[in-house]
């Protein structure tokens, strides 16, 4: 399952015949809440990924998909670029999804109708639907868009968000809700998760907490950057950096 998106997975008629060759017998399910203890600067990262989204992104199996945007083609020398978007999104304050709210990009950006828009760039860059994945790059209004709303935000050190109804991912975001602590040392963080406080942190020193019965490291134990408890599953291809690993965990984790 290394290169196989999950999500893909258990949306198919592959899952049954998979499950009962490695004799797994637990299906993904929603609820419950996912929380984590992060570092300073991995806090402020997971919470932007969490409440927006951004025109395209990279899945959990390393391919570039759409997210706002459903396609995207370029002249010859992908120098302008023209983009569809997905219909019938909305902002989490009701404001409608359009053409018009990805205008806080940096470049040269017009409207050509309501769910299309061309970017011109200053010089030619056939990466760019990569680079709009990056973080930096989440369309932003006056709220998100992402899969998860703001219940409780106190600025740099704590996060709960609860999932949008109806929310146009149907195949993601497993749990209700999701929240995220700040502890800027490391050895708080490893003990929050030794503990059961939480359900995963990002780690500097593999310490006598991660018990390997107990705790999953990631992305393995020689160079690992986070450990989670084993009572969560994760995609098995994760990386130490983005965009292997972009922090979306409240998308690509569930609970066992």
């Amino acid at each position: 399952m290394t290169r196989i998106d999950r999500r893909a997975l258990f949306a198919s008629g592959a899952a049954a015949a998979l499950l009962a060759a490695t004799g797994a017998s637990a299906l993904p399910r929603r609820g419950g809440r996912l929380r984590a203890a992060l570092s300073p600067y991995l806090f402020d990262q997971a919470v932007t990924a969490t409440l927006f989204d951004n025109l395209t992104e990279i899945a959990a199996d390393g391919t570039l998909r759409g997210e706002l945007a459903i396609d995207w083609s370029s002249d010859a020398d992908a120098r302008v670029w023209r983009f569809g978007l997905r219909d019938g999104v909305t902002f989490h304050d009701g404001t409608a999804f359009d053409a018009s709210a990805v205008s806080g990009l940096i470049w040269n950006i017009e409207v050509l109708d309501p769910l299309t828009l061309q970017i011109t760039l200053d010089a030619p860059n056939p990466s760019l639907p990569y680079l709009l994945a990056q973080p930096g790059f989440e369309v932003r209004g006056a709220t998100g868009t992402g899969m998860y709303e703001v219940q409780k935000l106190d600025e740099g050190r704590h996060f709960i968000g609860t999932r949008v109804r109806n929310h146009w991912k149907q195949n993601a975001g497993w749990f209700d809700s999701v929240e995220f602590v700040q502890f800027s040392a490391d050895k708080v963080r490893g003990e929050a998760l030794r503990d059961g406080l939480v359900d995963v942190a990002d780690v500097v020193v593999l310490d006598d907490y991660a018990d390997p019965r107990d705790f999953q490291t990631l992305p393995n134990a020689h160079v690992a950057t986070h450990i989670a408890s084993r009572s969560v599953t994760v995609p098995v291809t994760v990386g130490k950096s983005w965009p292997l690993d972009n922090l979306r965990m409240a998308e690509r984790w569930w609970m066992t």
